[in-house]
């Protein structure tokens, strides 16, 4: 069937890859645990010889992801920086990576720290929202890797833009797209090679398993998704099938919490802006609002406008520490994309991997608190924050 006349994302998140079992007709297909398979003779089997190197459990979610992006192939990962990881090892010594400014801590120590170390690679941080910067910073460039929404500062990128140049320069796309998740971006369509999530985040939801994900377009270079599906084989780097079924029965629900997610993100936005002066708040970002840069072509690539919103507090760090310690819906913790709302503060966690001058060339200071948005009732939420900011 082709992608034009499929049903839609909100349905596919419940039937991929959840066909009923063959064998028993179950409507929830069973959790394979097995680490290794029968032969039925010399290069005979049913599909499958070691765990590692396939399982049915594991087959079924990846088949599931690759539908919901449009890709050609989907690769599950035991953490999302294992799935970068293996998306860095498929390039060779020495080549030249050209990555967003504004990036995950994580990815940010990956790429700008352990790469050179490991592999002689050169990273170089661009802003990719300036694209005659990247245009410039791009020539003789191996991959080029983005986030967007960006982490934590909700820059947009625009993603048919870093295609172009990319095809211009035979280059590869990387883009992160754990901050929209399937249901608010799907970057292939815009001529990305590769789309990369934190599987812990939106797609797992309920703060209960680590995982990652890389899901490869059909356009891309070929050879890529065997070469990615080889190296995660060679490194080791699968997703045990306890998880992977976990994952898969979480997916079931991503459309209906990320819908309510985003909605209420976009209200508490709304109402936060609107009440900035009172609540002691210097800056909303939220790609949603009209006074976001990067909102005309969020509204142009973005389904929704995500569950984040970043926040600047007046009133110096002291301040801060009250307001992420006030909140009781709020729960004061690194990660994002669950059930439930949390608050963080990204200088001293998520970003504190991030050397002190890049995050003050970018503006990630101790002003700066980052929301998360849940699925509890949108009023209550609201009422949160405000207790919270209204303390003085």
């Amino acid at each position: 069937m082709s992608v034009k006349n499929r049903t839609s994302l909100a349905t596919r998140v419940i039937h991929s890859g959840h066909e009923p079992d063959p064998a028993t007709g179950a409507v929830v297909p069973p959790l394979y645990t097995a680490t290794t398979y029968v032969q039925d003779g010399i290069g005979k089997n049913r599909g499958y010889d070691y765990s590692r190197s396939g399982n049915p459990t594991r087959q079924r979610v990846e088949a599931c992801l690759a539908d919901l992006e449009n890709a050609q192939a989907a690769f599950v990962f035991p953490s999302g920086l294992s799935a970068a990881s293996t998306m860095l090892a498929t390039l060779k010594p020495g080549a030249k990576i050209v990555a967003h400014e504004d990036l995950y801590g994580g990815v940010y120590r990956l790429l700008a720290q352990v790469g050179p170390a490991m592999s002689g690679c050169k990273v170089d941080l661009v802003d990719f929202c300036d694209i005659d910067a990247l245009t410039t910073a791009a020539k003789g460039a191996d991959l080029l890797w983005f986030e967007t929404p960006s982490n934590p500062l909700l820059k947009i990128v625009d993603l048919t833009a870093v295609a172009k140049i990319a095809r211009e320069v035979d280059a590869i796309t990387v883009c992160d797209s754990t901050f929209a998740s399937p249901c608010g971006q799907l970057p292939l369509d815009h001529g990305i090679d590769v789309v990369m999530h934190s599987a812990t985040k939106f797609l797992g939801g309920h703060s209960d398993l680590l995982g990652g994900v890389l899901s490869v377009s059909e356009n891309a270079k070929d050879g890529l998704a065997d070469r990615i599906g080889y190296l995660q084989n060679a490194l080791g780097a699968v997703m045990c099938p306890s998880d992977c079924a976990l994952l898969l029965r979480s997916l079931r629900t991503l459309a209906l919490r990320v819908e309510r997610q985003t909605t209420s993100a976009a209200f508490l936005a709304e109402k936060l802006t609107a009440n900035a002066a009172d609540l002691g708040i210097a800056e909303v970002i939220y790609p949603g609002l009209a006074t976001h840069p990067g909102h005309t072509i969020a509204t142009r690539q973005m389904s929704n406008f995500g569950a984040l919103i970043s926040l600047r507090l007046m009133g110096g760090l002291d301040r801060v520490e009250r307001v992420l310690t006030a909140t009781h819906l709020f729960h004061f913790a690194v990660s994002l994309g669950s059930v439930e709302s949390l608050i963080q503060h990204p200088a001293s966690l998520t970003h504190a991997a991030v050397a002190e001058e890049h995050r003050e060339k970018i503006s990630i200071g101790n002003d700066l608190i980052r929301l998360s948005v849940g699925c509890e009732d949108t009023a209550d939420l609201a009422a949160d924050l405000e207790a919270a900011f209204s303390q003085r």
